[in-house]
């Protein structure tokens, strides 16, 4: 089974069972509604617990949850750094907009320029605010940077794991 993180519970908060968690998803009201289902990987081990979310709530960089059947500080005490997790058929709920994609979707795409040149292959996404930056590893090591605007991007193809940009002056 295929497995995405959407979070990091990072502590216990007060003694009604509550966690904190470092969202990493960008899905949240979605993850975290009351009623989904999440699987927590507590560290070192391979068999998640799987949750059901009672409540969701903003605080400060946080998200604080609770858990059903999960009523007080002793029950969270040893989701305390553990993961939380969905699996791949819980992502096909999602309804991502046209030029939306996972970046999980991105990441190991090969990106070519308009004449078909092998530019290198996306190794991470970097997220600057205004648009997200692609890192392009090139068959030499050496690292481009290219953002993610609908004048470099021309064509994404995810399923055939590749990517036609416009290659402008300075670009590389």
């Amino acid at each position: 089974m295929e497995w995405f993180n959407v979070g990091r519970i990072v502590n216990t908060h007060g003694i009604r069972g509550e966690v904190r968690v470092l969202s990493s998803t960008d899905f949240e009201e979605i993850r975290f509604a009351p009623g989904s289902k999440l699987a927590v990987f507590k560290k070192d081990e391979k068999k998640p617990i799987w949750v059901t979310v009672e409540s969701s709530r903003k605080h400060k960089n946080f998200i604080l949850l609770t858990f059903e059947g999960y009523n007080n500080i002793n029950l969270v005490e040893l989701f305390k750094e553990g993961m939380l997790k969905v699996t791949k058929d819980q992502l096909e709920d999602d309804e991502l907009e046209e030029n939306e994609y996972y970046y999980f979707e991105i990441i190991g795409c090969e990106v070519f320029s308009e004449v078909g040149d092998l530019i290198g292959t996306v190794s991470d996404i970097l997220e600057t605010g205004a648009n997200d930056v692609w890192e392009i590893k090139a068959s030499n090591g050496k690292k481009h940077y290219i953002p993610y605007i609908e004048d470099v991007v021309k064509n994404i193809d995810v399923e055939e794991k590749k990517i036609t940009i416009h290659v402008m002056e300075g670009l590389l």
